[in-house]
């Protein structure tokens, strides 16, 4: 899995590449979903919130934290998909 004990090395960070940016349009679609209580000025506020909190874990190097991270979106589009608001970004 991990070349790295703790920190990300290059191999890692390229591997799971292709997830998380599958997982941040997954997630910026889900938010445009009819389901949900949200006003449009509402939607664009979550899709802000959305690509803040990408564009942050895209600097994290730790493994374990990387993990954490890709399991919260994971989380977080099944509630979308649900109809729900994932708490963290109410």
């Amino acid at each position: 899995m991990a070349k790295g004990l703790i920190w990300a090395t290059a191999e890692d960070l390229a591997r799971n590449r292709g997830r998380v940016l599958s997982l941040y349009r997954q997630v910026l679609r889900a938010l445009n979903s009819p389901d949900l209580p949200l006003n449009l000025a509402a939607r664009l506020h979550r899709k802000a919130q959305a690509r803040a909190i990408f564009m942050v874990a895209a600097e994290e190097r730790s493994i374990h934290n990387i993990k954490d991270l890709i399991d919260v979106a994971e989380y977080s589009l099944s509630l979308l998909r649900k109809g729900e608001i994932p708490k963290y970004i109410q």
